[in-house]
């Protein structure tokens, strides 16, 4: 479907189910509650919205069995909310309410000046107390394993107990970014993570919010004698 052809611009709002089928009625609701005139004004540069509906069939999960997903795209950074409820209509009154605060954000943003220092990677340590540990391997330290429970193999995945399982791969291409503009993106998604190729030392890296404001950054390196180690040949010659 498509924005009012008598408006400035036309902005296509695709409306897809995952593993679910989208009404009709649904699809109507979705251009009359995305007020595009609105959308347009906090950003010009908008092209297309894309609206996904999945439904979760466990009945535990009733009070957030409908999970809606907007993802804005523009010339822009993209700008994605989603909100689960009782209902699909309940849920797209949550995520819009999301997506147009976002928006002001981002809209804000743009016309003023951001009043605190930028934090280097190298500071985030004494601004950011208890970050997670890493061990000698860059892999973050974890709190000892409860009581082994039962786990069977579905794919290449291991699963524990009864689960529940929930799998989606995503794959993004990303240029580097400063630790400034990755906590900047992280915002406009709306997620308590992520993960960005830092332009200063060029390996991976993650950002994940703690409490209220705070925030935390993992960085990931290769420790040089691991990897000395795995390139050496599997045997060695014994000195007489």
């Amino acid at each position: 479907m498509r924005g009012d052809p008598g408006t400035e611009f036309c902005v296509d709002i695709v409306v897809k189910g995952r593993k679910t089928e989208v009404p009709e009625r649904f699809r109507k609701h979705v251009a009359e509650k995305l007020k595009l005139e609105k959308i347009q004004k906090l950003d010009g540069k908008v092209i297309s919205l894309d609206v996904e509906v999945s439904k979760e069939l466990n009945p535990r999960q009733a009070d957030r069995s409908d999970r809606v997903e907007i993802t804005l795209h523009s010339r822009g950074p993209v700008i994605r909310a989603e909100a689960a409820a009782s209902d699909a209509y309940a849920a797209l009154d949550l995520a819009a309410d999301k997506l147009e605060a976002r928006l002001r954000k981002q809209h804000d943003k743009r016309y003023t000046r951001r009043g605190a220092r930028r934090i280097s990677a190298a500071e985030v340590a004494d601004h950011v107390p208890g970050a997670a540990t890493l061990d000698g391997k860059g892999s973050v330290v974890q709190d000892e394993a409860p009581e082994a429970v039962p786990t069977k193999k579905i794919g290449p995945l291991e699963v524990k107990g009864d689960g529940p399982l929930v799998v989606r791969e995503k794959t993004h291409v990303a240029s580097p970014m400063t630790l400034d503009q990755a906590l900047y993106e992280m915002e406009l998604v709306g997620h308590d993570f992520y993960l960005f190729v830092d332009s200063e030392t060029k390996e991976p890296s993650v950002v994940y919010r703690r409490h209220a404001y705070d925030y935390g950054v993992i960085h990931l390196s290769t420790d040089p004698m691991v990897a000395k180690a795995q390139q050496a040949p599997a045997g060695g010659a014994l000195g007489g």
